[in-house]
């Protein structure tokens, strides 16, 4: 049985999935229709399938529901900017289709609850995206502690970094603003929170956190020199000075899916990473309790020189320690997101009383880690392969791995701790191994 998709956000993010139907899985899936605010994307999106696939239907975002009507999709993948997720997941599931979304689920705990109640209503499904569980060394580090190389686990740190062309990014996009993304804690860290519950097997029941926007401000840019810096880096006057200068025009990516679109919307892809309007956080610290008493102390720093994380699982027989460097990257510039470096990652265990030794890694090729590609042989393949892992992730993983970061909002907000399961009702436990 083929499958017929529908695709609404035809940005950056779009073209995996796209790509993935109209390819290499192209004979029991069917790209029907694709769906955008802006009409030049679009094009530009069909006049690259018509090299190797064909052309498919055009819908301006506000035709939603006549696009379902018309191209009668089973599945919807939504890769739109955070904040309209729940609009599109909501619309599709009541109109009878399944869902896969692009994490994170949504934004704040309201929507959360809307599509909670959506999918109990209607009884489809929605899928989440999380390629990291994918990545070789990720699902490496959960069959180690599945296997209980470190005993029982009592507490967890971990530190991610993004650097300073990753992680600037963030500032020069619709991110930059906490009503569309809901700030890093929930953008990003979304992946992060996801693989602990993953990896430890259990779901988080309070948080408290911290956080400040201390790097990419107004006065940094006067310490580097910009005090005349523009709104965007198109038009500035001191682009030569700037460390975060983007050329749209010098990649051509960059160029045609950004630069060449903005009459369309308006959307400027290279605005100042020292804008006075960006209200997200740069340094952000959690300490989190789960269900099964675990407790983590977290970061996330988006300036750092390097990008990748470590993370320490500390159980009743030793401790894991793992460490992954990843390869800097730009949306949209056709660079591989979230690659593996070899050079400084590893998993090293700690046995209580023994020699320390380091663990032979499952090495991945391609992005976030070598999750990519398994992740759509997952989604798309017509037999996809048993996974004893359960990587899989549902609305119900999907919830629980945003939960971590809206309370860290609300926490950061009235500096008090938060109580997740005070945010949704309904939503159940996830079936972990």
């Amino acid at each position: 049985m083929v499958k017929r998709y529908a695709q609404v956000g035809i940005g950056g993010r779009s073209g995996l999935f796209i790509e993935a139907i109209t390819k290499k899985y192209r004979d029991n899936n069917e790209l029907v229709a694709i769906c955008d605010i802006n009409i030049g994307r679009m094009e530009l999106c069909n006049n690259n399938l018509e090299k190797y696939y064909h052309s498919v239907p055009m819908y301006h975002s506000k035709d939603f529901y006549r696009m379902i009507k018309e191209t009668k999709p089973d599945i919807v993948i939504v890769t739109t900017p955070d904040y309209k997720h729940d609009y599109y997941i909501i619309r599709a599931l009541e109109l009878g289709c399944d869902v896969i979304t692009e994490k994170p689920m949504t934004i704040d705990h309201k929507k959360c609850q809307k599509i909670i109640d959506t999918v109990k209503k209607t009884g489809k499904k929605v899928r989440v995206t999380f390629n990291y569980r994918y990545s070789p060394i990720r699902s490496q580090v959960k069959e180690l502690l599945m296997n209980g190389v470190i005993g029982e686990i009592l507490s967890v740190d971990f530190h991610w970094l993004l650097d300073t062309r990753h992680g600037a990014d963030y500032y020069r996009r619709w991110h930059r603003k906490k009503e569309n993304s809901g700030g890093l804690m929930v953008h990003k860290a979304t992946h992060h929170f996801d693989l602990v519950n993953w990896w430890i097997s259990s779901v988080p029941v309070e948080v408290f956190a911290i956080g400040k926007r201390g790097y990419y401000i107004p006065e940094r840019a006067i310490q580097l020199g910009l005090k005349n810096h523009g709104k965007r880096c198109y038009t500035c006057a001191v682009t030569k000075k700037c460390p975060f200068y983007l050329d749209l025009e010098e990649n051509i990516g960059l160029k045609t899916l950004y630069l060449d679109q903005e009459n369309y919307d308006g959307y400027y892809r290279d605005k100042c990473v020292f804008d006075k309007e960006i209200n997200i956080e740069d340094s952000m610290n959690l300490v989190v309790k789960y269900k099964n008493n675990v407790i983590m102390s977290y970061s996330l720093n988006s300036y750092t020189p390097w990008e990748g994380y470590t993370i320490d699982f500390n159980g009743t027989k030793g401790r894991l320690e793992h460490k992954m460097v990843e390869g800097a990257h730009i949306i949209g510039d056709g660079t591989i997101p979230g690659q593996l470096i070899k050079e400084g990652t590893y998993i090293k265990i700690y046995p209580h009383f023994d020699k320390p030794y380091t663990v032979k890694l499952n090495e991945g090729t391609g992005g976030h880690g070598g999750g990519d590609d398994p992740m759509l042989e997952d989604i798309f393949s017509k037999n996809p392969i048993k996974d004893p892992l359960k990587r899989s992730a549902s609305f119900i993983e999907g919830a629980w791995s945003i939960l971590t970061g809206i309370a860290a909002n609300i926490s950061m907000k009235t500096g008090k701790p938060v109580k997740t399961n005070k945010l949704v009702k309904g939503l159940p436990n996830p079936n972990f191994i």
